[in-house]
Formats: C-alpha cells, structure tokens, sequence
C-alpha cells in the first residue's frame, strides 16, 4: 500500500472518530460526560500535529488534523454552551 495512501486512510478515521461524540452532545444538549482536559489537550495535540504539517508540508497531516481541530472545537463550544445550561439547573 502506498505510504501516501495510508496516510490518508488513518487521518480520515482519527479525523471522523470524535463526530459521533459530538452529534449525541448536540442532540442530548449533555456534556456531563465529556471531559474539559481531555478536549483542551487533543485540541492542542492536533493543533500541533497541523503544525507539524506545515513544517513538513504534508498536506493529509494538515487536511486531517486541521478537520479533527475543528470538530473538536465544535465539541468544546458545546461544552461551554450545554455546561452553562446543566449549572443553572
């Protein structure tokens, strides 16, 4: 398999893994479940890892790691949004 080819196949699925997680928060408007360091530190991981592509100029490393940067964001604008929510209750 061409090294390229690989490349693209795990940056897609680490890019795609968090959606799920963040769908069931936007349905259920529930994030008691998520962790806030475990967002922040893969948020600063993948950003990292977009950095690192730049450096290297790999395209799949910065297409993937920047799409699961903001999926991952998403994920943390909901937390701040429904975790307001959850405290008022």
């Amino acid at each position: 398999m061409n090294e390229n080819v690989l490349g693209i196949i795990a940056g897609v699925l680490t890019s795609v893994s968090m959606i799920p997680q963040l769908v069931k928060v936007i349905k259920e408007k529930n994030v008691e479940d998520i962790s806030l360091l475990m967002l922040l530190v893969l948020i600063s991981g993948l950003s990292l890892w977009v950095w690192y592509g730049f450096v290297k100029d790999e395209l799949p490393i910065i297409l993937s790691n920047s799409f699961a940067v903001l999926v991952n964001l998403s994920l943390l604008v909901c937390y701040i949004i429904y975790n307001k929510k959850e405290e008022k209750h």
